[in-house]
């Protein structure tokens, strides 16, 4: 970085360094100035911009010298301008000379306003924002009156027809036992554990986990204006989404091991279980996402030489808090699953002979339901997507958490309410295999989030090449595989609140 006194000026240009361009440096600054190529630097954390150059008539120039004008008040730098002149040629055997010069000058504008003229209100508070949040919230109206439909009218109309009265003669009990059909055909089954268990309650325990990170990071941002925005500070929401992955593994371990213990209801045979495959899995899942992608990243980042490659130092503090603070907290989170919140109490009785499953119709196939599931979740937070992909990859400052959070809980609704539908959809077509097909349905959003990052890449950036196609689409890839699991943990929750209700009216002789 520079060396800059504070309340120093230097009128006059000062040389910083100079050389002489090689044919590699000509190529790689003409491609700068041609692809419209800016950096950024920080001064106090506030960020300053500036272009690499610009052509003239035909010809490549490079800015070789930059005037930062620095205001302060008091001891507090309220705002920093930067300038940039001295264009020069872009040549072979070129001696370019780069030099800096700061001026410090008072300003009666207060250290609280400092970031007001880095947001975008008009960009972010733009009435179409405010009509996408009426929108998703008209879409939570309809989506809750339709499982209130399902649950008050045809739920209790099924339920009077399968309640018989016992002095009911047998001729009309067999007849309505042949007409009998749907979701109360499958009461000796639905509670059955599903396949691989060890992996389904890990990812039920991830999805918690993310749902906890999430929520901790938007309420944090939301109390900026208590402990300072986090925009203010850079790192500042990084360090809010390790602190809050690091004390939610707690959460992750409880809600695993409690998931897998349920299905072992005697001392015997939990003994045969592996609980602690599962306790492992959990531990494990969200860091081997994390750290395979950004592993590559960081070897590209080496490879082309970049600013954006991971300290080493950084790497071994991160992987020490993981070691000694997140794994004992997953681990101490499923011991305290296993024993206290494990213990459940199925409506009905599992048959010991599994039920055939009849060929579905059109609408209870698993395959057509589940990416149907998704479309309303995404319909309910792509505007508010634009919005983020905007700040981040446009370099806008987000601050309107106030509506991240109302677009999170009407997706947390409307994912619950579609993947209720989905599941009794599907146990109307006696397919008790609901589980993974809730937590499918669920997760079915994620992979709309990463068709929509396709469009956004392709229409509204202008990345082009290895190194930033792959920085946006692995970090696209996580942010994807995050709401996934998450609205997948989402879903699953309401399908097993919804197959415990309707199941626990339900009178088998």
């Amino acid at each position: 970085g520079y060396h800059i006194f504070f309340g120093v000026s230097s009128p006059h240009s000062e040389v910083i360094c100079s050389q002489v361009l090689t044919e590699k440096d000509t190529e790689k600054f003409n491609q700068a100035v041609s692809g419209g190529y800016f950096y950024q630097m920080y001064f106090d954390d506030l960020p300053v911009w500036g272009m690499v150059g610009e052509g003239r008539a035909g010809t490549n120039y490079i800015f070789t010298k930059r005037q930062l004008s620095v205001s302060y008040n008091g001891d507090r730098i309220i705002e920093v301008n930067m300038t940039s002149d001295g264009l020069e040629p872009i040549e072979v055997g070129h001696e370019l000379s780069f030099s800096l010069t700061v001026v410090w000058k008072q300003t009666g504008k207060s250290f609280h306003n400092r970031f007001e003229r880095y947001l975008d209100n008009e960009f972010f508070e733009h009435q179409i924002h405010w009509f996408s949040i009426f929108n998703s919230f008209m879409m939570v109206i309809f989506l809750c009156g339709l499982v209130a439909l399902i649950l008050v009218r045809t739920l209790k109309k099924d339920y009077q027809k399968y309640s018989q009265d016992a002095d009911e003669d047998p001729e009309s009990m067999e007849r309505n036992l042949i007409e009998d059909s749907g979701w109360k055909q499958v009461h000796g089954d639905v509670f059955r554990p599903p396949h691989y268990l060890m992996v389904f309650s890990a990812l039920i325990g991830t999805g918690w986990q993310l749902i906890v990170i999430v929520t901790g990071v938007i309420l944090f941002a939301i109390a900026g204006p208590v402990h300072g925005d986090v925009y203010e500070e850079r790192g500042e929401l990084i360090t809010s989404f390790v602190v809050c992955y690091t004390l939610s593994s707690v959460v992750a371990g409880y809600k695993s091991g409690a998931y897998y213990r349920q299905f072992f209801t005697t001392p015997r045979a939990e003994a045969g279980s592996r609980w602690q495959l599962t306790m492992g899995l959990t531990v494990v899942a969200l860091p081997a996402v994390v750290v395979s992608v950004l592993s590559v990243l960081n070897g590209i980042a080496l490879y082309y030489g970049t600013v954006n490659t991971v300290p080493f130092l950084v790497i071994l503090k991160v992987f020490g808090i993981w070691c000694f603070v997140s794994v004992p907290l997953a681990v101490a989170g499923t011991m305290f699953g296993r024993h206290v919140g494990g213990k459940a109490a199925f409506p009905c009785r599992v048959n010991s002979i599994p039920r055939p499953i009849p060929d579905p119709a059109w609408y209870g196939n698993p395959l057509f339901i589940i990416p149907l599931a998704g479309v309303l979740p995404f319909g309910s937070i792509f505007i508010e997507l634009y919005f983020i992909f905007t700040s981040y990859w446009n370099y806008k400052f987000y601050y309107v958490y106030g509506f991240m959070m109302l677009v999170y809980a009407i997706l947390a609704v409307v994912t619950m309410c579609s993947t209720i539908v989905l599941v009794y959809f599907l146990l109307n077509s006696e397919n008790y295999h609901w589980q993974w097909s809730s937590f499918a349905g669920g997760a079915s959003p994620g992979f709309y989030v990463f068709l929509y990052a396709l469009y956004y890449f392709y229409c509204k950036t202008s990345m082009t090449g290895l190194l930033q196609t792959c920085f946006y689409f692995g970090y696209m890839a996580m942010q994807s595989m995050a709401v996934s699991a998450m609205c997948g943990t989402f879903g699953f929750v309401a399908a097993n609140w919804f197959v415990s209700v309707i199941f626990r009216n339900v009178k088998i002789d």
